[in-house]
């Protein structure tokens, strides 16, 4: 009994290692195709390459091509860089990265983002058609429940005349929290290509001070076709861009506490945590992920996308560059602290909020 109880607990041991596997492997494609972004557009404008990068620390793999760039795979799967020829350098050299035009060096320096963003469109549309998101679909119901009227791949469209619609934050759970107060609201569902206009019964239970809806059915979310799929996904993108950055305002107003940012180790530890309850919430952080690796790049926080952008764009203004030693120091110490940043937020979930 023993040994078949170590025997169960290894192996979910080692299932939950192949999922912080699959995690890690996430946060490298992102950080991939948002360093193939700078990569890119260097190409494109014939930057110098030193190396392009994935990982930090010791390198594992690395091979260099005939023109002396560097492709490299490192020991710590947290971050990455292209590094470009003479990107630091006081002084800008023919063909180095500072001898190029401002504008250049500006989308090669937004060409991350960029490239985050269009990844997050296209996850999003893998997401809409795999699984679909926000429109439910009733899967199962309690013939003894209150809403036993109700049948199997009804899909609800519209409660109390609003559309569901994530883009326009009117989410199923949004829309039922609005009306909490009634016991019946009025729904529209698409039943065998038809729309019928029906009401649904709302009942709440109370359990250790939350309120939790008992509707008497179960819904999941709709696959949708290829074409709405394309359609809703810049929207969509466009919404979880948005409450990216109001999370950040509240956070710096402090309308919401510390504990809900998470560094790196703890984003991967959540990835396999709610992949291993199903394969369908990977495909629904792929999109999110991609948004916040491009969100969080673009503010121009020293040693970011964001700040450097501000550099050139300084300079493009002047006529001449801000001292490029001030702005070296800058960038490193930048680094430094967040680095440290995402330390401390990692110890603290670990030690702290966990508990």
């Amino acid at each position: 009994m023993v040994g078949q109880l170590l025997a169960s607990s290894f192996l979910d041991f080692l299932t939950y290692l192949g999922y912080i596997a699959i995690a890690i492997a996430i946060l490298l494609l992102m950080i991939t195709i948002h360093e193939l972004g700078h990569y890119t557009a260097g190409k494109i404008f014939k930057f110098k390459i030193n190396e392009f990068s994935i990982g930090f620390g010791k390198a594992i793999y690395t091979k260099k091509k005939k023109d002396g760039e560097i492709f490299s795979i490192r020991i710590l799967p947290l971050g990455g860089y292209c590094a470009f020829v003479g990107e630091d350098d006081e002084e800008a050299r023919e063909g180095d990265f500072n001898s190029k035009p401002p504008y250049q060096r500006l989308i090669v320096q937004f060409a991350g983002v960029f490239f985050n963003f269009i990844s997050a469109i296209l996850f999003t549309i893998i997401l809409l058609v795999s699984f679909g998101y926000d429109i439910p679909k009733v899967t199962q119901i309690d013939s003894a429940g209150i809403n036993a009227h109700l049948q199997t791949e009804d899909v609800i469209t519209h409660i109390n005349g609003t559309k569901i619609d994530f883009c326009d934050g009117d989410t199923f759970n949004s829309l039922l929290i609005e009306n909490i107060d009634q016991e019946k609201v009025n729904i529209i569902v698409q039943r065998d290509g038809q729309k019928i206009d029906t009401y649904l019964n709302i009942a709440t239970v109370e359990k250790d001070g939350e309120t939790y809806f008992n509707l008497g059915i179960t819904v999941a979310p709709t696959p949708q076709s290829l074409w709405t799929a394309i359609i809703r996904s810049v929207p969509m993108t466009f919404e979880m861009i948005w409450q990216v950055l109001k999370f950040l305002f509240m956070l710096i107003t402090g309308q919401v506490a510390l504990s809900g940012v998470t560094g790196p180790i703890s984003t991967i530890t959540t990835i396999a945590s709610y992949t291993e309850q199903s394969i369908a919430n990977l495909f629904i952080f792929l999109p999110f992920i991609a948004v916040n690796l491009a969100v969080f790049n673009i503010l121009p926080i020293p040693s970011l996308d964001g700040a450097r952008m501000v550099f050139t764009t300084i300079e493009w203004i002047r006529g001449k560059p801000i001292n490029r030693r001030i702005e070296a120091y800058i960038h490193f110490w930048g680094l430094m602290i967040l680095l440290a940043f995402v330390v401390m937020i990692d110890i603290l979930h670990f030690f702290i909020y966990k508990m």
